[in-house]
């Protein structure tokens, strides 16, 4: 299913790019970045969040301030430091 119609997403692309641990992305811009684009036009980022939460196994948890894996992954993250612009845009 395509879930980002700017850059043409998929779903599967986007759960591809999903791993826990550092280099795990925690942000939709984040998995923008991963998967080699950015964000348009923002309308997909809360179905990207969801993905993000499934894929992780966090469903029943609300987001942390951006990070979708564990605590422990946050720590040594390689990606908590790439923010966007464009982010307060796909809110």
């Amino acid at each position: 299913m395509i879930v980002c119609s700017c850059n043409v997403i998929s779903d599967g692309a986007i759960r591809s790019c999903l791993a826990p641990g550092p280099g795990c992305p925690r942000t939709p811009a984040q998995v923008y970045a991963c998967l080699g684009c950015s964000p348009k036009c923002g309308r997909c980022a809360q179905t990207i969040r969801s993905i993000m939460r499934s894929t992780l196994g966090h469903q029943d948890e609300e987001p942390r301030s951006g990070h979708a894996c564990s605590p422990a992954c946050a720590q040594a993250c390689s990606l908590v430091l790439f923010q966007t612009a464009d982010e307060g845009v796909a809110a």
